[in-house]
C-alpha cells in the first residue's frame, strides 16, 4: 500500500509541488485554520461572456455542496486580466479548502481591493453566506505615494468559518494594540492596550526589518500571528498552500501549532528552508511530483 504523503501524524512538513494535487491527497477536516494569499494578475487580454448567478431551488445549475443557481448570462465584453481563468484555477483550491476544515475550522484568504469583491461573491457560493465572518481590513503607511489618488494602504482578508455554530474564536489570545484616544481611557486600560477590531494597523515588512526574508510578496509575522493566535488551539494543524516565505510556518513554529506548507516555487520552497531551518521543530522537506 502507498503511503501517504502526509498525515496528521507527521512533523511540521514544507511540500514542494503544484498545491491541488497534494490537496486532493490530504484526508479531510485535518486543519483546524487555513491562511492562503493567492497570486493574481497574469496581465492576459481576455475575452469572456460574464455570468450572474443567483439563488434558487429551481435553478439550471447545481454548484458546490449540491446548492443550485440560476444563471442570468451578460453581454460578451472584453478586459485586461485573465480573471475566468484565475477563478477556474483557484475555485477547485477553495472547494479543497473547505473540505480540509476541521469542525470548528477558518480559513483566511487574503487579497487586495480589485480582487476581494468578486472573491466575496465566490465564497458566498463556496462556503455558505452564513460562513463568512469577517472582512479584515490590514492598513499600513509605508511605500509609494500618489498625487492623482487616495494612496492605496490596506490589503483585504476575507474570513469564514466551516460550521457558523461551532468554530473556534479566542481574542483573549492575541496581542492588542494602544488605543487611538488615550485620554478617554483609564491608566490601566492605556497600560493593558485595546483588542483589534476588524481593522488592523501594522506596517509591512520593511526594506530594513529583522524579519525580511528577500521574498518579493513576503506578508508580517505579527499579521498571521494575529490570525493563528485566534483561530486555534496549542498543537493544531494550519495550512498554507501558496506558503511563499513561510510565514505561517514562522509564526505557528512561535505560537507551538503544527504547519503544513505547500509551494510549486523553488525559489519559495529555498527561503523556507532558510526561515524554518532554525526553529525549535524544524520541518521536513518532501516533493510531489505527478
Amino acid at each position: 500500500m502507498t503511503q501517504p504523503l502526509w498525515s496528521p501524524e507527521a512533523p511540521n512538513t514544507v511540500i514542494a509541488g503544484d498545491n491541488l494535487p497534494v490537496l486532493q491527497a490530504l484526508p479531510g477536516s485535518s486543519f483546524q485554520l487555513i491562511c492562503i494569499d493567492p497570486p493574481f494578475n497574469t496581465g492576459r487580454q481576455q475575452r469572456a461572456q460574464p455570468m450572474r448567478t443567483v439563488r434558487d431551488a429551481a435553478g439550471d445549475r447545481v454548484g458546490f455542496k449540491g446548492l443550485t443557481y440560476q444563471t442570468i448570462r451578460g453581454v460578451l465584453t472584453a478586459y485586461d486580466d485573465a480573471f475566468t481563468d484565475y477563478w477556474d484555477f483557484l475555485a477547485p483550491r477553495l472547494e479543497e479548502a473547505w473540505r480540509l476544515l476541521s469542525p470548528t475550522g477558518t480559513l483566511y484568504l487574503h487579497l487586495d481591493y480589485r480582487e476581494v469583491h468578486y472573491a466575496k461573491v465566490m465564497m458566498d457560493a463556496l462556503f455558505g453566506r452564513e460562513c463568512f465572518l469577517n472582512e479584515i481590513i490590514w492598513a499600513y503607511d509605508y511605500g509609494a505615494r500618489s498625487n492623482r489618488k487616495w494612496p492605496t494602504k490596506h490589503d483585504n482578508i476575507l474570513v469564514y468559518v466551516k460550521d457558523p455554530k461551532s468554530y473556534y474564536f479566542n481574542n483573549g489570545e492575541v496581542d492588542r494594540e494602544p488605543y487611538m484616544a488615550p485620554g478617554l481611557v483609564t491608566p490601566e486600560k492605556v497600560a493593558r492596550g485595546k483588542l483589534p477590531t476588524d481593522v488592523w494597523w501594522h506596517t509591512i515588512v520593511a526594506p530594513n526589518a529583522r524579519e525580511r526574508t528577500g521574498y518579493p510578496t513576503q506578508k508580517p509575522v505579527g499579521v498571521v500571528k494575529r490570525m493563528v493566535a485566534a483561530s486555534s488551539r496549542p498543537d493544531d494543524w494550519v495550512l498554507d498552500f501558496f506558503a511563499g516565505s513561510g510565514t505561517l510556518g514562522a509564526a505557528a513554529a512561535e505560537l507551538n501549532r503544527k504547519y503544513l506548507l505547500i509551494d510549486s516555487s523553488a525559489e519559495a520552497v529555498n527561503v523556507m528552508r532558510r526561515r524554518l531551518d532554525s526553529t525549535t521543530a524544524p520541518p521536513q522537506f518532501l516533493r510531489h511530483a505527478e
